[in-house]
């Protein structure tokens, strides 16, 4: 079975080879620790491993980004084509890679603060409701044409912490994204997509079938914890992504002397065997590199 890279060899060397296709990986750590820019160069490498770059998936909801469009700039000459938000596409764009194929996607980009039930009362919960079907919509569109022109594999960024993973409406976002697009034939995707015109569409549908135990994702989890060790030691929860994920990454500081240093751990690679070192890495103009 053939490894999918991380974008760093050093780590695929620890990690066995790599990750195992098809399954989820969710990367741990808090703000600024670096995840967006591993997250990056996990899907920098589908050019040179799929023959596409991966998509990016972008679930912020303080009303701005995770500078992804300046770092993928920096770290790989990377022009991130962002898909418009609330865009209106005929069935047709879908099988025009120019008119819908794009890198990142913001959904939530005009949300403000929102993450769990707890922010808003219920009558706004109940309009909110609404519109996270609208936004489901949008992301089986996003997904589904960059999977039908040959993206293998895609970065869910920007979730951020809540006391509850059923409590944030970030996670019922992932949660339908996983289950119900990534983990789903492709004809049942375009099913979701097409609705009561799917049978209008079946030709093209056939014609541009893709397997999505191919497809290989990457979470990128804020947390509450910074320490490297209290990530090591935070409990797993029943229901929590961390449960479902077939490897996790938890990158945070640790103390060398009187300096912080990071360094990331392999808290579990299912299926694979594994380095159990706690690894430091630098963040450098081209992102994460490992040091021996």
């Amino acid at each position: 079975m053939q490894r999918v890279s991380t974008g760093l060899p050093d780590l695929d060397q620890l990690l066995g080879g790599g990750l195992i296709p098809g399954t989820m990986t969710v990367v741990m750590g808090a703000t600024g620790i670096g995840k967006t820019q591993l997250g990056l160069q996990f899907a920098n490498a589908g050019l040179a491993q799929d023959g596409q770059r991966g998509c990016l998936f972008d679930m912020t909801t303080r009303g701005d980004a995770q500078n992804h469009t300046a770092y993928a700039q920096r770290m790989f000459d990377w022009n991130l084509r962002e898909r418009p938000l609330d865009r209106t596409f005929t069935p047709a764009d879908l099988w025009n890679c120019e008119a819908s194929r794009f890198d990142y996607f913001h959904i939530f980009e005009r949300s403000g603060r929102r993450v769990t039930v707890h922010d808003i009362d219920h009558d706004q919960w109940q309009e909110w409701k609404a519109e996270l079907n609208r936004k489901l919509d949008q992301a089986i569109a996003y997904f589904y044409a960059n999977f039908v022109h040959g993206v293998r594999r895609c970065v869910i960024d920007g979730v951020e912490p809540a006391d509850k993973a059923s409590e944030s409406f970030q996670f019922h976002v992932f949660d339908y994204i996983y289950h119900q697009i990534l983990h789903k034939d492709h004809d049942w995707v375009a099913r979701d997509l097409f609705r009561v015109h799917y049978r209008e569409f079946e030709p093209q549908v056939l014609q541009h079938a893709y397997d999505h135990q191919h497809l290989t994702a990457m979470l990128l989890y804020t947390s509450h914890e910074v320490m490297l060790d209290d990530l090591i030691s935070r409990p797993i929860e029943s229901g929590d992504e961390l449960a479902n994920a077939n490897t996790i990454l938890l990158m945070g500081k640790i103390r060398d002397g009187l300096k912080m240093r990071r360094a990331l751990y392999i808290a579990k690679h299912r299926g694979s065997a594994c380095e159990e070192s706690i690894v430091p890495y630098e963040i450098t103009e081209q992102g994460l590199k490992l040091v021996s």
